[in-house]
């Protein structure tokens, strides 16, 4: 049982994974701002602090709860908002982060682990899917302050011996998503079509995606939790390896559900990549991790979720 710190434990990702580290029997100290997460979402028996990982009162919840771990999730996640604003972003996603890393190697914390960005750090590739060996090359603030956080953990490493594992997921949906942002596409497609309302598809609807089950993100972080070996560079890949497209998605959603609504095709978004698709084969050879839901079997549960929460 470990003491363990999650920011961003109420939103989308964070609070799947605060449920399953309580079920494992650990301690939760949870920091959300609650700008895009949610009070339902949290767990009962996880410490509470709503807080934003920018203010300097981080630092009081460390020297209190002294966690042995902290799971970093809290971010500003859509990519289209940091084109529009870096220096927002840049605020968010890499001080914000630099404060929580901070106080990490003041108090003592032993593990770092980071919710990283597969596609954003690559860029567009013809390499599909993409290791982790392949050149990293942002094309958005998102994707730069994703691969600078990596580079920051790494000084850290050498300099104060915090161990890390930097997470480089590919697109994650499922429960408790927000349908009302701007990113998650499924979670849009599936409210829109629940309330027979007609979704908007910017560009062709060609572009793709490796779309990973949420249950399967938070299998990984906990089994990078006990990564000991020190000659393994600590960046992983997390996602299935297939690509999907948005005009596929759309119809596979808009099957499962029953309605036959045509989207509104608009004009692609600055930022957004043409094709996006993860190789995953460090983390199943190395640690075991293999993503156990289909597709189909994903879009059902969440398709299921969002009909009970109407």
């Amino acid at each position: 049982m470990s003491k363990i710190l999650v920011t961003g434990g109420a939103g989308f990702i964070g609070s799947h994974l605060v449920d399953r580290l309580i079920k494992e029997g650990h301690k939760i100290v949870v920091v959300d701002n609650l700008s895009t997460g949610k009070k339902e979402n949290l767990n009962k028996r996880a410490k509470f602090y709503k807080i934003d990982i920018c203010s300097p009162k981080i630092s009081e919840i460390f020297k209190k709860e002294k966690p042995e771990v902290v799971f970093h999730l809290a971010a500003q996640i859509d990519v289209r908002k940091s084109v529009e604003n870096p220096v927002k972003d840049a605020k968010i996603n890499i001080l914000g982060s630099l404060n929580i890393l901070e106080n990490c190697r003041k108090f003592g914390t032993k593990k770092f682990i980071f919710a990283s960005s597969g596609g954003a750090i690559y860029g567009e590739t013809n390499l599909i899917p993409t290791p982790e060996t392949h050149p990293a090359r942002p094309e958005s603030p998102y994707g730069l302050a994703k691969l600078l956080i990596e580079q920051y953990l790494e000084f850290y490493k050498k300099n104060y011996g915090l161990d890390y594992v930097s997470l480089r997921y590919s697109n994650i949906y499922g429960p408790r998503q927000n349908s009302k942002a701007e990113a998650g596409v499924i979670a849009i497609f599936v409210d829109k079509l629940l309330n027979d309302k007609t979704p908007t598809i910017f560009g062709d609807g060609s572009q793709t995606r490796d779309y990973l089950y949420v249950e399967d993100a938070v299998e990984a972080a906990l089994i990078c939790t006990g990564l000991t070996r020190a000659n393994l560079i600590p960046i992983f890949n997390i996602g299935t390896g297939k690509e999907t497209s948005v005009n596929e998605i759309y119809s596979l959603i808009s099957k499962m559900i029953g309605k036959n609504i045509k989207p509104i095709f608009a004009q692609a978004k600055a930022g957004d990549l043409k094709r996006s698709c993860l190789d995953s084969s460090k983390i199943k050879k190395e640690m075991g991790w293999q993503p156990k839901y289909d597709l189909k079997e994903g879009l059902k549960k969440t398709i299921e979720w969002f009909k009970s929460s109407k």
